[in-house]
């Protein structure tokens, strides 16, 4: 196998195919997403309703019984289920972006044992990476190692039939290493605690997870977590996902808001307009909002293309060019994230004080939005434009740049 599964780019038919069933899914989960959102449970139907329309296995390559669909379209994906359920979008994205580790970590020689076992098993990849969390302790035992420890902000865990981890091991010969490696979520000394309770994505399975002596085997292994360039695009395909994410709830705001207005058959005391949809400031409002979304979806839809491009060139992908690209995803998390928040907010402006009800449930976009663009926070990344644009400087390698 090749370095990494990936070659090509979407054609029409492919983007074409996977909108449609995107779309399908969309609508599903629309219907009760307010009521979902309430319930604050574990999303295990949801997931479900994912794995039947086959977006678990997007990305595997079709050689091992996945779609062998492309980036481009898996981000799109992301992009309209997030106009209807935030937390199910977020779930995907980062299924996407776990998954993929396979490829990102994991030796050519490994990788087809890894997605043959995710399509056999219909896996959900959840994660535990968090870099800012607490560290966890990683000590070789034999020929696998023993974990402890724990991390919060660990999205999928409560639904994923297996979690990875990224952990430096910190004793022995491999000390100071970085190594991605997979846990069913049953693992004997795992504690998955259900304690996910903010202001949005409630239905992210964002869970904290603690580790009590958990054994390790070799086999769990999916790799090193080096600085090669090709394995580092992971992090700027996680941050493309998150614009993708924020792009997807101003849209679903917006077609909200559209919804609501229309439906309002007067006009306010002192407008000269019959309707209020047919007032001009609430027609600039609106006009606003939407050219400002559509100038993101353009970029966005740009760099889902290219991140195929550069994808494609596998191990031989430079640092020069894995550069560029992380700082042209860093532009498009900038003004996704400003116009997901204002769309989000500001949509009320032209909606009323009625469409603050509880029963309307159009707060949903803007606690989704509100809640997981605080992931990191967007100035750094403004910072990272700078100064790649002023002196050629890129930021330091992470799991956020």
């Amino acid at each position: 196998m090749p370095r990494v599964p990936y070659t090509g780019t979407a054609d029409g038919a492919e983007l074409a195919r996977w909108r449609e069933i995107a779309q399908q899914a969309a609508g599903q989960l629309a219907a009760d997403a307010l009521e979902r959102d309430r319930k604050n449970a574990q999303p295990f139907a949801e997931v479900q309703l994912l794995r039947e329309a086959g977006l678990l296995n997007l990305l595997v390559p079709a050689e091992f019984g996945g779609a062998g669909a492309h980036w481009e379209t898996a981000f799109e994906v992301v992009r309209i289920l997030a106009a209807a359920d935030g937390s199910i979008s977020q779930l995907l994205a980062y299924h996407y972006v776990n998954q993929s580790g396979i490829a990102f970590y994991g030796a050519p020689e490994t990788q087809g044992q890894w997605w043959r076992r995710t399509v056999e098993g219909g896996w959900l990849w959840g994660d535990s990476v968090n870099p800012v969390d607490p560290t966890l302790s990683l000590v070789p035992e034999g020929d696998g190692f023993r974990l402890n420890g724990a991390k919060r902000f660990s999205t999928g865990s409560g639904v994923g039939e297996v979690i990875v981890i990224n952990a430096e091991v910190t004793e022995g010969e491999r000390a100071g290493q970085v190594l991605a490696f997979v846990i069913p979520r049953d693992r004997e000394g795992l504690e998955i605690v259900d304690d996910w309770d903010y202001l949005g994505q409630r239905l992210s399975a964002s869970n904290s997870l603690k580790y009590h002596n958990v054994r390790i085997e070799a086999q769990d292994l999916l790799g090193e977590v080096s600085e090669e360039p090709v394995s580092t695009l992971l992090t700027p395909g996680i941050q493309l996902a998150f614009a993708n994410f924020y792009l997807g709830i101003a849209e679903g705001a917006l077609a909200r808001g559209k919804q609501i207005l229309l439906g309002r058959k007067n006009a306010w005391l002192f407008s000269q307009a019959q309707t209020y949809s047919q007032d001009p400031i609430f027609q600039r409002t609106v006009g606003e909002l939407k050219a400002r979304t559509a100038a993101v979806a353009a970029l966005a839809e740009k760099l889902g293309r290219k991140f195929d491009v550069l994808l494609s060139k596998g191990a031989q992908v430079t640092v020069s060019e894995r550069a560029a690209l992380a700082v042209d995803i860093a532009e498009a998390k900038v003004v996704s994230t400003e116009v997901g928040v204002e769309v989000a907010n500001r949509i009320f402006e032209v909606t009323g004080s009625s469409s603050t009800a509880n029963s309307v449930g159009l707060d949903l976009f803007w606690r989704n939005v509100r809640t997981h663009s605080l992931h990191d926070p967007v100035d750094y990344k403004k910072i990272e434009v700078g100064a790649y644009f002023l002196r050629g400087e890129s930021q330091p390698l992470s799991l956020y740049t």
